[in-house]
């Protein structure tokens, strides 16, 4: 999941700190690295690209990753649009401004979906980093309405979503959403 790396399109919290430009700039560079970072022959990498009149747009993306609008609603429903894109096979979004993700990390998130319909991978704040499905075909547009997003609810509300589901939860990793975030990010945890 990302946004066009435009200064005030994207990690506009972070840009009220240290100006729009460097955050667009920073988000840039995090999302060269992290696709560089987790370019694997284990999974395919797909953008789910906003503003949706971006996916066209080879100037702005990686010429050789497939590019799919996000399209419009809440974060939930861009989300559940964009694992359903994989109906028959197991998937995971990702969010790109989380600078420690590593192969690592994704490939235990896809492991679980093994013993698991669903899986988070959960952030400090409440929120998540990652969320997958064992088929894409289980995603329904609604599936996480209701979810307080931007909160440090959100996992809850999530989980909360999917009840009865047998849902399974990997390494917690930090986003970066301010600048403080830049300088105290947290080691990663690992779940046993």
């Amino acid at each position: 999941m990302v946004k066009v790396p435009r200064a005030g399109r994207v990690k506009t919290r972070l840009g009220a700190d240290i100006g729009m430009v460097p955050a667009a700039w920073w988000f840039r560079h995090q999302l060269r690295d992290l696709l560089r970072r987790l370019n694997d022959p284990r999974w395919r990498l797909v953008l789910a690209v906003s503003p949706d009149t971006s996916a066209t747009n080879a100037r702005i993306w990686p010429g050789h990753l497939p590019r799919v609008p996000q399209g419009g609603g809440n974060l939930g429903r861009r989300m559940a649009r964009a694992m359903s894109r994989c109906p028959r096979a197991p998937v995971c979004v990702i969010g790109a401004d989380i600078p420690g993700t590593t192969r690592g990390h994704v490939a235990r998130a896809f492991a679980a979906l093994g013993r698991a319909q669903a899986v988070f991978g959960p952030a400090p704040d409440g929120g998540y980093w990652l969320v997958g499905l064992r088929r894409g075909g289980l995603a329904r547009v609604d599936m996480l309405d209701g979810v307080r997003w931007s909160s440090p609810h959100a996992l809850a509300d999530s989980r909360a979503a999917l009840n009865g589901w047998d849902i399974a939860q990997v390494d917690t990793l930090a986003d970066v959403d301010t600048a403080a975030d830049l300088h105290h990010r947290p080691r990663p945890r690992f779940c046993q």
